[in-house]
């Protein structure tokens, strides 16, 4: 691992502008010496090139690959803090540099003020995340006032209103310095014993939780928020609670029609991170919770066109995951799977986890083409580049 205070100045070289600014400029690429081609009609009786210019590098690829591999592994972490102070928050964005932070609990101190101290610490841009649905998942209703669940907003209110109302919420995170709200839930809700979801879903109705949750979003990223759609590839069709242990959700035929079919035409959400389940699906994940599998994350990419960030949910505190495989070892198969953003939020753990994954980078566990893919997603959702 390398020390804090070397990272710090090989960052400083890799990642910033002059006087410490974050440049977000793509490297330039060196200057051929290779006289160019002449146009047709030129005079020097050269022939015209047939081969086409390449296409300029991708700036995000080429900030991804500058990074360390310490750095670009650390990217793709969002970890829990203790929301009761900055210290816990600070001191681990200053020594690891991970790419996102998550606020969870109903302490508000951290979000009272001392987000701007904690941001300071990270060389890249920092993602500050909460879950915000409404209703019964809210984390800055002490703060901002509370918002109705999903179901009622859907009964009560206009897509339109739900927009603004989204749109309010996110500017008031924005203050706060929270950059991602883990929210809408697009989930289609199965019914009164499917009550894991519940009123947390829009609609039993496809397109009515569609056409909500797409206004939420739209809201939210208007002022300036970050999305998530969640949770792919369903959870309101589900035989339990992802909490508590394994789950099953219909087989994928019969998701393409209900928990599915919000996914489709995705682009129409703008720019979003999608957050998969920990779902069985048969026909699909084998057995496996799909945040751990190679398929559901190709469905994802594949059938549904989905080109953002993928994230998992909860790798640390649900029993869906942690009943079958440790903490570093769940990132490292999720990193392989196809995720971008690995979440757990009971915090703590991160150089125990970086340690882990360098070792599968080595071991050829963990490709690097995949990590180099995720870091370039995440600093593209981040601006940062």
């Amino acid at each position: 691992m390398l020390a804090f205070t070397a990272l710090g100045a090989l960052l400083a070289a890799l990642v910033h502008g002059p006087g410490g600014a974050v440049t977000g400029r793509p490297v330039a690429a060196p200057a051929s010496s290779t006289p160019a081609t002449a146009e047709p009609g030129s005079t020097t009786g050269e022939p015209a090139s047939t081969t086409a210019a390449a296409p300029p590098p991708d700036p995000c690829a080429v900030k991804a690959a500058s990074l360390p591999l310490r750095l670009r592994l650390a990217q793709t972490l969002m970890v829990g803090v203790d929301p009761s102070g900055t210290a816990d928050a600070e001191g681990l964005v200053r020594g690891e540099q991970v790419g996102g932070i998550f606020v969870g609990g109903d302490d508000t101190t951290l979000l009272s003020g001392g987000l701007a101290a904690v941001r300071a610490a990270a060389a890249v841009p920092l993602t500050v995340a909460v879950d915000d649905e409404g209703g019964r998942v809210q984390r800055v209703d002490a703060l901002d006032g509370s918002i109705p669940s999903a179901r009622r907003m859907a009964e009560t209110m206009t897509p339109e209103q739900v927009r603004a109302l989204a749109r309010d919420r996110s500017a008031a995170l924005r203050a706060r310095g929270v950059t991602m709200d883990l929210a809408p839930v697009v989930d289609v809700d199965g019914g009164p014993d499917r009550t894991v979801i519940g009123d947390r879903s829009f609609s039993a109705d496809p397109a009515v939780a569609a056409t909500y949750a797409r206004a939420f979003a739209e809201g939210l990223r208007e002022a300036g928020t970050t999305p998530v759609l969640k949770h792919f590839p369903g959870h309101g069709n589900t035989s339990g609670d992802s909490h508590q242990g394994a789950v099953s959700a219909p087989p994928l035929d019969a998701l393409r029609g209900s928990d599915l079919a919000p996914y489709r035409d995705i682009g129409r959400y703008g720019r979003v991170v999608v957050m998969l389940g920990h779902i069985d699906v048969p026909g699909l994940t084998g057995g496996r919770p799909a945040t751990l599998s190679p398929e559901a994350y190709a469905l994802l990419r594949g059938e549904f066109g989905f080109t953002g960030p993928a994230m998992t949910d909860d790798l640390g505190a649900m029993r869906a995951v942690t009943d079958l495989v440790d903490l570093p070892e769940a990132v490292r198969q999720a990193l392989a799977a196809g995720a971008d953003i690995a979440l757990w939020s009971s915090g703590g753990r991160a150089g125990e986890v970086l340690d882990h994954l360098e070792t599968s980078v080595a071991a050829g566990t963990l490709p690097v083409a995949r990590v180099d893919e995720a870091a370039r997603r995440v600093l593209a959702m981040k601006d940062a580049c």
